[in-house]
């Protein structure tokens, strides 16, 4: 499944950075929102920068290799529907696999409930128990993929 969409809206609210830094979940973090390397360790504040080329080659691998088969298998539905696919791969790529497994959000997208679902992405916009705007324009512009 081509995941520029997703890749899209990573970059967009990731933002690239070539240090490592702590990310706001208290997370060291890399390029687009990377916390391991390809060879599967964390990633540590005392590694060296790198490069949008390798962030990109990282991203790109994350989403393939961790997310999509993670969001798959929770929604099998979407395999026939990239754009919302990807919506969700980017939502998971930010919040982690294991929010979406025990969400409303995936139920509503089992049942193909696509203005409740896109509903329910409004609600993650929490972080350290405060709205931050950033998650709020993430999950606008992911719930335009869903309906």
């Amino acid at each position: 499944m081509d995941l520029s969409i997703a890749a899209m809206l990573c970059k967009q609210f990731e933002g690239f950075r070539a240090k490592p830094y702590i990310c706001p979940a208290g997370v060291p973090t890399i390029g687009y929102g990377s916390t391991y390397w390809p060879d599967g360790r964390r990633v540590s504040l005392s590694d060296s920068a790198i490069e949008k080329v390798q962030a990109e080659w990282m991203l790109f691998r994350e989403l393939e290799r961790t997310y999509l088969p993670g969001v798959l298998r929770m929604c099998p539905g979407l395999a026939a529907d990239p754009r919302r696919c990807n919506a969700i791969v980017d939502f998971a790529y930010n919040l982690g696999i294991g929010r979406l497994q025990t969400s409303t959000l995936r139920r509503k997208i089992n049942m193909q409930d696509w203005p409740a679902a896109a509903q329910e992405l409004q609600k993650w916009v929490r972080g350290g128990g405060k709205v931050l705007p950033g998650l709020v324009a993430r999950r606008k512009a992911e719930a335009v993929f869903l309906i």
